[in-house]
């Protein structure tokens, strides 16, 4: 008996990291093109890679939804209907969006669905009935929502709800942070948040005695729900979605391998009483990440939900490669992203099934000369190991480097 789960939603920061992605476990992803978006840091999506993400994405069944949840001007909107023509020709799944503008530009040109972003902040009923009636079939709901105040705005709006289970955190109500537009002149709300709550800040307490300290005050931890998936699924949200479209390989395969392990032992137990959640939890403290929280999941963040450090990454675990060919018997060819020595031991992550270790007993180039030490940007050979496929993730534990092993 299958069990149902949500949707698992994954951000799609590349092409690479769009398939990656799918072949870990992500039912859906998000992306963005080359504008309209909010995430400009990110590689974003050229016509040609929107062409052959989708196909790829809807070849393994997975939906991509591409976003244009940025505040558009009068001068972005006359641009916007030519672009809507080339998504509705792809047939991506649906836009997310933030601005009503937009909302009324997509309806006038094009038939595709629309879902409403966090953006938008949406936190209650009443909004969601208005967003309802102008044609928005899910809402994005903000962070500040619990999960089971999104089960009731569920039930009463009959409307799709997604929400975030994982990721980075903004210290404001979603879609409303001015900060970085005041500290840096960077409009936070057309792409160019400049995270200035992340900034170390001096807060001066004028007319007290208390002295003046420095802090990170505005600064939040993560979120982190794997732990809250039975909530999620009681109050039958229909998307869980991952923020982080600006991060790694290793955290768009991680998140969419633990996630997606997760909601797949639901769908045949119909719980998520399993030793693997203690391995599910370690998964996710190996990719790079600020402490994590519950955030307002189950109850409204408070002072505990700061992250009152300097940004530093303490990541454990980094990416050596992804693999481009498996060749039986014989070797491995890999894309390498970080330097890797020969002898050292590899963590391979299949697309199911455990992490395995690879020792490396040879290590050459391409045209088969042997070396000490491989290169980022560099194509390899590696020894060959049953059941690796295309796109595998290969890493590293960068802890020990210093001792001259990973």
């Amino acid at each position: 008996m299958n069990h149902w789960t949500p949707e698992l939603l994954s951000p799609a920061g590349s092409l690479e990291k769009l398939k990656i992605a799918v072949l870990y476990g992500a039912n859906a992803v998000y992306l963005g093109g080359q504008k309209f978006g909010l995430r400009q840091a990110s590689d974003n999506f050229t016509l040609e890679e929107l062409v052959e993400g989708v196909a790829f994405a809807h070849d393994r069944g997975a939906k991509v939804y591409v976003v244009i949840n940025s505040f558009l001007h009068d001068k972005d909107l006359e641009e916007l209907p030519e672009f809507l023509k080339f998504l509705e020709a792809l047939m991506v799944d649906a836009l997310i969006v933030s601005d009503l503008g937009v909302i009324a530009t997509i309806k006038n040109h094009c038939d595709l669905v629309i879902h409403l972003s966090t953006q938008a902040s949406c936190l209650n009923i009443e909004a969601a009935m208005l967003w309802k009636s102008m044609g928005v079939q899910r809402i994005v709901l903000g962070r500040e929502v619990t999960i089971a105040e999104a089960g009731k705005i569920k039930k009463a709006s009959g409307l799709e709800i997604e929400m975030f289970v994982h990721g980075s955190m903004c210290m404001s109500y979603s879609g409303n942070c001015v900060i970085s537009n005041y500290t840096q002149g960077r409009d936070s709300n057309r792409g160019g948040c400049a995270h200035s709550c992340r900034f170390e800040y001096s807060i001066d307490f004028k007319n007290t005695e208390k002295e003046s300290l420095k802090s990170y005050f505005m600064s939040s931890k993560d979120l982190e729900g794997i732990r809250l998936l039975p909530e999620f699924i009681d109050a039958g949200i229909d998307s869980l979605k991952v923020e982080g479209r600006n991060k790694s390989h290793h955290y768009a395969g991680t998140i969419s391998k633990v996630y997606s392990d997760a909601l797949n032992f639901y769908k045949s137990h119909g719980h998520f009483l399993s030793s693997d959640m203690l391995m599910w939890e370690d998964e996710l403290r190996k990719i790079s990440h600020r402490d994590y929280t519950t955030g307002s999941l189950v109850e409204y963040a408070d002072e505990n939900s700061i992250y009152n450090q300097r940004e530093h990454d303490d990541n454990e675990y980094t990416i050596a490669g992804i693999v481009l060919e498996s060749r039986k018997n014989q070797y491995l060819l890999v894309d390498v992203k970080s330097a890797f020595l020969l002898n050292d031991n590899l963590e391979i992550m299949p697309f199911n099934g455990k992490i395995s270790t690879l020792s490396l007993k040879f290590l050459k180039t391409i045209s088969g000369i042997d070396i000490i030490k491989s290169k980022p940007g560099s194509v390899v050979k590696i020894p060959y190991a049953e059941g690796v496929e295309r796109f595998n993730l290969i890493r590293k534990c960068i802890k020990n480097d210093v001792a001259g092993f990973v």
